[in-house]
């Protein structure tokens, strides 16, 4: 017995005669997950071939290739006004989210000498890890870059002093924020692309970015929504670099295309990217913001004498986990002393930012029965109990007697 539904003949009773299934367009809009077969490369292109309207970003300096470019020394100001921060911060996830993808703020340092030391911190760090056989990059051919893992707990305990005053910067934090909300895990990684080293391929990044085709394909196409909203990509510039020194590679709009982490693999969503990508000259200072689900990769540095040099950031929010294991704990301990001095000239925004690049500023996992909240939904953060002995002006001692009372009371 057969009967019709939407005009199409159904058999209940044999799935194999239906004449048509009535939800076969809807199936293929919006699967269930994402493989190399539910990619088309022509609704990618559709999607990148869009143009940023400059009315979108009204406070932006001005846009290039469909980038918005910010001037840091105009922002910083207005981001000390509530509303005006509130404002600024909603562009950027709008532009994050639905716009080209990429914010870029020149001048992200009003002083860049803080930018010269702390690379030759790095340097000499990189130095030391190469005498020692460690350090190595696992996305480069050896001897193509040089990469410093965590960069971010190596600063700091190397110079805590230089670490506030480099990390102390609220466009960063406001960035962080505008994508990520608040209580962002920071991590940091250092690439050295020497003169000749070579071009990555495209590619997204961190979660699903890093993960295999066979892996990703495993996960619901929801989870593919989620994983861009979970980090946020960026890079400090130490160095000016031109095109030809191989900044990265970036294709605008292109995190808005769903089984990007299914197409990116794929040979002809690779030559799409080759062919229409951007790229743009950045100066010593200057700070590139990305959604990680961006299309992007390193450029070739094609110089003979620019070592091309880029602190990586790659910022989690706290609803998730960060790329690297960080030793938050250490960390807070060295820069706390610097901050109680208060010899770093650093304002209270300032600090805050600090403080939030440095300490864990989600609360849990913890245990429940030992640290249970008080007065609210969660116990005190490493991030609150280091601000809160700021206020108090706690010695060195009790900060740290208070940050072990709070590891034993969260199991750690």
């Amino acid at each position: 017995m057969c009967f019709r539904l939407g005009g199409k003949r159904l058999c209940p009773y044999d799935h194999t005669k239906w004449e048509e299934d009535p939800m076969k367009d809807v199936q293929d809009k919006n699967p269930a997950y994402f493989t190399a077969e539910t990619c088309d490369l022509a609704d990618f292109a559709q999607l990148c071939e869009q143009t940023l309207a400059p009315e979108t970003v009204p406070n932006a300096a001005r846009v290039e290739k469909n980038i918005p470019i910010y001037d840091g020394a105009a922002l910083r100001d207005r981001l000390t006004d509530p509303a005006d921060r509130r404002a600024i911060m909603a562009e950027w996830a709008r532009n994050f989210r639905t716009g080209s993808g990429i914010v870029v703020i020149s001048g992200g340092y009003a002083d860049t000498t803080v930018i010269d030391e702390a690379t030759q911190v790095y340097l000499d760090l990189i130095e030391a890890e190469r005498e020692a056989h460690v350090g190595a990059d696992h996305f480069a051919a050896g001897g193509a870059n040089d990469r410093l893992w965590n960069s971010l707990q190596k600063l700091c305990l190397a110079d805590s002093r230089l670490f506030a005053r480099y990390f102390g910067n609220t466009l960063i934090d406001a960035a962080c924020e505008a994508w990520l909300g608040p209580n962002y895990q920071m991590t940091a990684q250092v690439n050295l692309v020497h003169p000749g080293g070579k071009a990555q391929t495209a590619h997204r990044d961190y979660h699903l970015g890093f993960q295999t085709a066979e892996t990703c394909a495993r996960y619901p196409a929801h989870v593919h929504d989620l994983s861009p909203v979970m980090t946020l990509q960026a890079g400090i510039a130490h160095c000016d670099m031109s095109l030809a020194s191989g900044p990265t590679k970036l294709l605008p709009f292109s995190q808005a295309y769903r089984p990007g982490y299914a197409a990116y693999r794929l040979p002809e969503f690779a030559e799409y990217f080759e062919a229409n990508h951007v790229q743009l000259p950045l100066a010593k200072g200057d700070l590139l913001f990305f959604n990680p689900a961006l299309f992007h990769a390193a450029g070739e540095n094609k110089t003979t004498d620019v070592e091309r040099f880029v602190n990586l950031m790659q910022i989690g929010s706290a609803l998730g986990r960060t790329l690297e294991n960080v030793d938050r704990y250490q960390m807070s301990l060295a820069l706390y002393p610097v901050l109680l001095e208060g010899k770093t000239g650093l304002s209270e925004a300032e600090v805050d930012a600090a403080i939030a690049c440095c300490a864990e500023g989600y609360p849990f996992p913890t245990n429940l029965d030992t640290d249970p909240p008080v007065g609210g939904l969660a116990p005190p953060s490493m991030a609150d109990l280091m601000r809160q002995a700021l206020d108090d002006g706690y010695s060195i001692d009790a900060f740290r007697a208070a940050l072990d009372a709070q590891r034993e009371r969260q199991g750690a």
